[in-house]
């Protein structure tokens, strides 16, 4: 399965107290199923809409007023639709909006287990769960080859082994067939991932169009088909019943199993994304796409559930009923259990990734923005509370004496200073340097503004115009809370 996105959903928070420039840390049969991104996202992004500038306000104190307006001004520490029982507006010297959130956060470094090599540039790690999956190949095809060779004895157990490595192998072609397809349109590959039910490739952007997404699914089902011919062609000079044919045979056999499954047509199985692809290219609309995929997966799982212990109790995959009881039944039936609950689970992320993508847009730095008021470094905290409650801000920025800004006066540092020694203490120590990255551009939006402020996890980040004059402040938490508000809103 091919993941993408990860970067698209600001991580939940939990504690905004900490340093806001510490970085924190987002299995199925082989499968090309990479969520959606950005551009043209599993559901079809909505118009970015315009909002109308702020109406003008009162002229506030000269020495306090940064000359933008923010689209949606409030008392700082408050949401613009949000009001105290009382009736009252939290003020900035009382606001308690900031406690107990932490900013998005950067990507993790792409991890996930042994890091193997980097082929075409994309880390393959082998996660752990590899390793229990391949005792159990082990087991299992060292139990056939003790009827197929009794003469190998314990060394059955090496040569099952070698076959687990070999399959995996074949999966790890299977994701770089998606690799290769991916970096050819220009998509960047965030890690491999060999699993416990096969392998992951981490698409991070989706494909522009519906012939290039149904030709990134089905590079992956195509090389699992030309690895089980090759195999079957490298079979026929092999005399049966030796240990190079029991293994060609098993590869072949494993490839064709894995590139059949893959060609179901349900989210998140590759077949599902060639579904998506014709339907998106039919209605013109990737989230219709989706959902026809979406739902055919989940009709998948419950035939997986129950058909395949029926089939195999059938002998119709081979086994006489006889063989098919006791273990073997409970052994299958959980195996069809462990399937469904992969696809159908699957599916549903993929509806809900699709519909986080159609939101995303909806997350706009310029209408997220607080307005905010300058104040020099030795400014006391209580003055500067005051020209912001003033100016009708919910932000202060710390300037130079050239009104360059500095640094930002953390929410969270203000809640935590009793009301009594706000005369005593300067903003300046309650305040993080702005750095390059905690600079946004009014215009950003959707996946390019999670990006950014991920790329540099802080509290508050400073928005500029594209002129470099101050429009506000932008803060994590009033992201985070636009988003989740977004994402409770029907498609």
């Amino acid at each position: 399965m091919d993941e993408s996105g990860r970067s698209a959903q600001p991580p939940s928070n939990d504690d905004e107290t900490a340093d806001p420039n510490t970085t924190p840390d987002p299995p199925t049969p082989d499968k090309a199923t990479q969520p959606p991104t950005p551009g043209t996202p599993e559901a079809a992004e909505p118009p970015h809409t315009h909002p109308e500038p702020a109406p003008p306000h009162d002229a506030p104190h000269p020495e306090t007023d940064t000359g933008h307006r923010p689209a949606h001004p409030a008392p700082y520490g408050d949401h613009a639709d949000e009001h105290r029982a009382d009736g009252h507006e939290r003020t900035l010297a009382h606001s308690g909006g900031a406690r107990g959130t932490r900013p998005p956060q950067p990507p993790p470094e792409p991890r996930g287990g042994l890091l193997m090599g980097r082929p075409f540039g994309v880390p393959v790690y082998v996660a752990p769960s590899w390793f229990l999956v391949a005792a159990l190949i082990t087991w299992v095809f060292g139990g056939q080859l003790d009827r197929v060779l009794p003469e190998l004895g314990a060394a059955r157990y090496l040569v099952s082994l070698f076959f687990a490595v070999a399959f995996y192998a074949s999966v790890l072609v299977h994701e770089l067939a998606h690799t290769v397809a991916a970096i050819r349109f220009k998509l960047p590959v965030r890690r491999i991932q060999l699993q416990f039910f096969g392998g992951v490739s981490e698409i991070e952007k989706e494909a522009e169009t519906p012939g290039r997404e149904f030709v990134l699914a089905f590079v992956g089902p195509l090389l699992s088909l030309v690895l089980a011919g090759l195999f079957y062609l490298a079979l026929q000079p092999v005399e049966p019943g030796t240990v190079p044919g029991v293994l060609l045979a098993g590869l072949m056999i494993s490839n064709l199993i894995v590139a059949v499954f893959n060609l179901l047509p349900g989210l998140p199985l590759d077949g599902g994304r060639m579904l998506r692809a014709v339907v998106w290219k039919i209605t013109g609309r990737p989230m219709t796409g989706t959902i026809a995929a979406a739902w055919v997966g989940r009709a998948l799982a419950v035939a997986v559930l129950i058909g395949l212990p029926l089939l195999t109790q059938s002998g119709a995959l081979g086994a006489t009923a006889e063989d098919s009881v006791g273990m073997d039944t409970v052994t299958d039936a959980l195996l069809a259990a462990i399937l469904a609950a992969i696809i159908w689970t699957g599916a549903g992320n993929s509806l809900r990734i699709a519909r986080l993508r159609e939101h995303l847009p909806e997350l706009r730095a310029r209408t997220l923005t607080r307005r905010a008021v300058p104040v020099h470094t030795d400014t006391p905290l209580s003055e500067a509370l005051r020209r912001a409650n003033d100016a009708g801000a919910r932000a202060l920025v710390v300037v130079d004496a050239d009104g360059e800004p500095l640094s930002l006066v953390r929410e969270a540092a203000i809640v935590g200073v009793p009301e009594h020694r706000r005369p005593w203490v300067a903003v300046s120590g309650l305040a993080q340097e702005i750095t390059d990255g905690m600079r946004v551009s009014a215009e950003l939006a959707g996946e390019d503004l999670l990006e950014v402020l991920r790329a540099t996890p802080a509290t508050e980040y400073l928005v500029v115009e594209e002129t470099g004059e101050i429009y506000g402040v932008l803060s994590a938490a009033d992201v985070e809370r636009a988003f989740v508000k977004a994402m409770a809103r029907p498609s």
